[in-house]
């Protein structure tokens, strides 16, 4: 490769599937490539930008010198019912975009090849590798990062030999409830004892058929032949999953938790950065100055179910009775579209009841929220950027896994680290008032904050300078400087 190459700034490309939980990781990689002189350009889906320039103001994507925001459409027809501040069905996001998104995506990498910088490189989401296929079509190295955790994504991987052996799709709907699923699987690599209750969830269908377990299986698959593969995790945490990965993937970059790398890359020159953010809907911070307002550290249960779980209104009921129960004060984040198909309200007699010690918030800064003093206990759906920024918090977790590969987090989170206790089964108030009390004030709660403050530790470790993350992100800007050729 000609010194010429070497010289030039190297330009990566990033493209997140159009969900929140993906933007927000692919978002703290690309701050961190830009920190170390990559230029970066970022792209959204069009609905996407729309709800970002909605939710953070008109300036919110004009970006930063070497950092700049794109869209291409997801093929997706406009959602009138509903207006553009919800997370689009995701099977349905999943085949659009791999149908429609290609050639836009394309038509942007020739305009972005012929300015005068060059793409040099493509990061695309483990579940967009159409991104992938068109970039090496046209000569550009690309490497996919899946924002899933290293468990989780060993669940996708061996989702077609799972179809092989015959365990999936399930012979009928009582395969659901009459224990089948507790059949441990001893032969997934790094795995042991996992059950497939504790597969991503994609594998509970009676149909062959199944458009996601089809599709996030065969898109781990294709996984094999990109150039490396980046996660948001770090090596300790993960340390049995990742050895075994490591065997198949030798190019694997454990490069979380990449918040880390993002603040780092905030400080100093990078301060424009700041500015830059991916949340989908408008973040209330008025919640954080009630919890500088909370005497007790530890005290406050913080509830939040991500940007894709729906619930019954029913088991809205049940959360909000089994936090009135549970005697502590709480933050709740409560999205609009968090009931399926009608907005979230909650009960009156609740919301009176509990107005002295209860804040309610439509969306707000979670990373801010976990890292406060008085945050003892994370009421959560386990998805994979929640479950990290709690261990990175040091906050223990109620679990309530929703789909995907929640179910693996909350296994991984209960049975492994020693941080979390699961929800069982659908939801009941006396249950979730009997787990928060005995995670706040239990002998089982006591251990497990134990636990979580050693994994906090844990995880500012790897990111710090000589840590296992630290230097795998060294590893991996190394090797997209020098243009994805070599062993390295």
């Amino acid at each position: 490769m000609s010194s010429a190459v070497h010289q030039r700034q190297p330009h990566a490309v990033l493209i997140p599937q159009p969900a929140q939980g993906h933007v927000t990781p692919m978002l703290h990689l690309a701050k961190a490539l830009h920190a170390r002189g990559f230029r970066v350009t970022f792209v959204n889906s069009e609905y996407n930008r729309r709800r970002l320039l909605r939710s953070r103001g008109p300036g919110s994507l004009d970006g930063a010198d070497g950092f700049r925001f794109e869209a291409v459409p997801d093929g997706l027809p406009p959602s009138d019912d509903h207006g553009d501040d919800v997370t689009q069905d995701i099977a349905e996001l999943c085949l659009s975009t791999t149908k429609h998104s290609a050639a836009p995506f394309r038509e942007l990498l020739v305009r972005l090849n012929n300015s005068s910088t060059p793409v040099s490189c493509v990061i695309a989401d483990g579940v967009m590798s159409f991104a992938q296929r068109v970039a090496e079509e046209m000569g550009i190295p690309a490497l996919v990062f899946w924002t899933t955790s290293a468990c989780g994504f060993m669940g996708y991987l061996h989702f077609a030999e799972l179809v092989r052996r015959g365990y999936v799709p399930l012979k009928d709907e009582s395969d659901l409830t009459n224990g089948y699923l507790d059949t441990v699987i001893d032969w997934i690599p790094g795995m042991d004892g996992i059950r497939l209750k504790d597969m991503p969830s994609f594998i509970r269908t009676t149909d062959p058929d199944d458009v996601m377990l089809n599709f996030d299986g065969g898109e781990a698959q294709n996984t094999r032949g990109a150039r490396g593969l980046i996660l948001n995790t770090y090596d300790a945490l993960e340390q049995d999953v990742v050895d075994a990965l490591r065997r198949t993937f030798p190019r694997l970059y454990t490069v979380g938790p990449l918040p880390a790398f993002a603040k780092a890359a905030a400080g100093g020159a990078e301060a424009e950065l700041d500015a830059i953010g991916g949340n989908l809907w408008k973040e209330d911070a008025s919640c954080l100055r009630w919890l500088d307002a909370q005497k007790q550290p530890g005290s406050v249960v913080y509830v939040n179910f991500g940007s894709i779980t729906v619930v019954t209104a029913a088991q809205l009921a049940e959360f909000a009775w089994g936090l009135a129960g549970c005697g502590r004060p709480f933050l709740w984040v409560v999205r609009p579209d968090l009931v399926a198909g009608e907005k979230a309200v909650l009960p009156e007699e609740f919301v009176r009841d509990t107005k002295d010690r209860g804040v309610l918030a439509s969306w707000c800064p979670q990373e801010r929220v976990l890292s406060h003093p008085s945050v003892g206990l994370f009421l959560t759906h386990c998805g994979w950027n929640s479950t990290l920024e709690s261990v990175c918090a040091g906050v223990p977790m109620v679990c309530w896994p929703f789909f995907a590969e929640q179910p693996t987090n909350c296994r991984y989170a209960c049975a492994k680290w020693g941080i979390g206790m699961e929800i069982g089964g659908d939801v009941a108030r006396e249950e979730v008032a009997r787990l928060v009390r005995e995670a706040m004030d239990g002998e089982r709660g006591k251990a497990m904050r134990a636990s979580a403050a050693a994994w906090k530790e844990s995880a500012r470790a790897a990111t710090e300078a000589g840590g296992s993350s630290s230097q795998n992100m060294d590893r991996l800007v190394e090797f997209l400087r020098a243009g994805c050729d070599g062993a390295i």
